[in-house]
């Protein structure tokens, strides 16, 4: 992994930062609408794809609310290939609201905070000064965001009986965000349980999850890493999405798409607020099966079709004009022509 200045930028004001986290905000609702739209994800994993997508959404605003008027520190972005929050904002927002009580012990009553507030603007009629707002968005963020909420480097789903029987018995979901990548995953595993009990093996797969499965890595290594883990439990098919890049005026990196998006924002061809989302998913099913071990600790191991993988755009219908016209082989490329979501309105 080569790290850059980029992958941990800092925007030039907090008026950027505004305006990042209404676009950031703003796409990843379109997303979520347009994937379960477009059928890219069944009726049960759509349920879980959102319920991810909010925990990186609730993260990110809780993001918006610590740094909003704090002069000394900025969130870092992922200016490169990701256009999220730099993996490393994740788990200091995790870890900071650990020490929540800590904090709370030295801020100012809410009370007097309000009474302060009120005196300046009704009384002393001056606008309330930056130290001030830092102190009652502070009070703001360690009082009502939930450290159970944060999108953190690994997120496990709940383990339940499959609805697609013929892809497997069960299905397992969990997301991470890639350190490497800055960039959010959602994971489905669906799999056929040989033992009694699937419940008394859940932690066991939730720990080979957690061990195997938490970053970026070729699928079929993924599936092999889980099968040889837990002996009763078989994969039969896994899926990955890949949330990104976030294409749009704040990007800098040698992506096409970027590119195209930026060139044309540059000749005010196309407003600020412009922007694309790329997400590909892939996927591997079982082909065969073939055992590995002594003849005393024989295992039964899953044998791995080809991977198989789908890359998509989500963007404006302006933006799909102007894609087509600028990166017109990209767009060939893709699985299905690119999903229309709506324009951002500045």
């Amino acid at each position: 992994m080569i790290v850059t200045p980029l992958d941990s930028a800092v925007l030039d004001s907090k008026e950027q930062y505004v305006f990042y986290h209404k676009k950031v905000d703003f796409a990843l609702k379109e997303l979520i609408v347009s994937v379960q739209r477009h059928k890219l994800c069944t009726q049960q994993e759509v349920v879980f794809f959102k319920q991810y997508c909010d925990l990186l959404l609730y993260s990110i605003e809780a993001m918006r609310i610590k740094y909003m008027y704090d002069d000394e520190d900025n969130m870092k972005v992922d200016l490169t290939e990701s256009g999220f929050p730099n993996y490393l904002e994740f788990r200091y927002l995790y870890n900071d609201l650990s020490l929540r009580d800590n904090y709370l012990h030295k801020l100012k009553d809410i009370s007097q905070i309000q009474d302060e507030f009120l005196d300046i603007l009704l009384k002393k009629k001056v606008p309330i000064k930056r130290d001030q707002l830092f102190q009652a968005s502070s009070i703001v963020y360690y009082t009502s965001v939930k450290q159970e909420y944060i999108f953190n480097r690994f997120v496990q789903g709940k383990l339940v009986e499959s609805e697609d029987q013929a892809k497997g018995q069960y299905l397992v979901s969990w997301s991470f965000f890639d350190v490497s990548q800055n960039r959010p995953f959602v994971c489905y595993m669906y799999f056929n349980y040989d033992g009694k009990d699937v419940q008394k093996d859940k932690q066991n797969l939730y720990d080979a999850l957690n061990a195997v499965a938490d970053r970026e890595m070729n699928l079929d290594t993924m599936a092999y890493g889980v099968d040889k883990r837990i002996k009763d439990i078989h994969p039969t098919y896994i899926k990955r999405i890949d949330l990104g890049p976030f294409h749009n005026v704040f990007a800098k990196d040698e992506n096409e798409m970027t590119h195209a998006i930026l060139e044309s924002i540059a000749k005010k061809e196309i407003p600020l607020e412009s922007y694309a989302l790329s997400l590909k998913i892939d996927e591997v099913k079982t082909g065969s099966t073939f055992s590995e071990g002594s003849y005393f600790n024989k295992q039964t191991l899953q044998k791995w079709n080809d991977v198989e993988s789908s890359k998509y755009v989500f963007a404006p219908h302006r933006i799909i004009q102007l894609l087509y016209n600028k990166t017109p082989q990209l767009m060939n490329k893709l699985a299905e022509m690119p999903f229309e979501i709506a324009s951002l309105k500045n």
